[in-house]
């Protein structure tokens, strides 16, 4: 008896360990995945066209092509300033809808059209799976209203495709978009920098691409005091 006690006792223990171990990988995972995008929130998939808002990620090229210098096609001293991350469907408690079912895929003309200001025919195509499924639109309509999006928010021209790094504060790159944008407040943008370097800003807009204040959990992840440094586009 026990014997067959002793065996009970170590057969839980056992399945409660192997259970702790899969809810950490699990959690990892997650984390990961909200590392990757940048937000969190209540969802990693939804409903196609069921959201409030939209986040339009713009990326500062430079910055991401230090960190992967094999991307030729977006990289290879193409020149390039802000490009566009992405359009992201969002809630307004926070988060947003991804990875919704689709059978539909980008087409050679579509994808033709979004390399003006989306220079990475692999970023193309993750976006409409994690992102541009969830619009509730064809691929076609998705990418013409992410290229209305990023001629929607001008660039400050001193910040267009600066040949030299430049260095600034986080008050002064809001006011720089604020100048070349009127009508943008700081609630309705998030910045976002790495290791002192500008790697991303973030404008929330309706659902017709006009400038709004962002939901919930919008925040800016740059140095309140310290400079900022743009790198160089080459």
């Amino acid at each position: 008896m026990r014997v067959r006690l002793s065996f009970l006792i170590a057969f839980v223990l056992a399945a409660s360990a192997s259970s702790s171990m899969l809810y950490a990988r699990s959690g990892s995972k997650s984390s990961s995945h909200s590392q990757h995008s940048g937000r969190k929130g209540p969802s990693q998939s939804g409903d196609k066209g069921n959201f409030d808002y939209y986040v339009m990620a713009l990326s500062w090229s430079p910055s991401y092509c230090e960190s992967h210098p094999d991307e030729d096609e977006q990289c290879a001293h193409k020149g390039y300033g802000f490009v566009l991350h992405g359009l992201w469907p969002q809630y307004d408690r926070g988060g947003g809808p991804e990875n919704c079912s689709t059978t539909d895929d980008v087409d050679k003309k579509t994808a033709l059209r979004a390399l003006a200001f989306m220079p990475s025919r692999s970023l193309i195509n993750h976006e409409w799976r994690t992102h541009g499924a969830c619009a509730g639109m064809s691929p076609e309509d998705y990418f013409a209203l992410a290229d209305r999006a990023f001629a929607a928010v001008h660039v400050p021209p001193e910040l267009a495709a600066p040949e030299k790094p430049v260095e600034t504060t986080l008050d002064a790159l809001r006011a720089s978009f604020k100048r070349a944008n009127p009508g943008l407040t700081d609630d309705m943008m998030s910045l976002h920098c790495s290791r002192g370097e500008l790697v991303e800003m973030r404008v929330c807009l309706d659902r017709n691409v006009a400038l709004k204040r962002c939901g919930k959990r919008m925040q800016t992840r740059c140095p309140a005091t310290a400079d900022i440094t743009l790198p160089a586009s080459r």
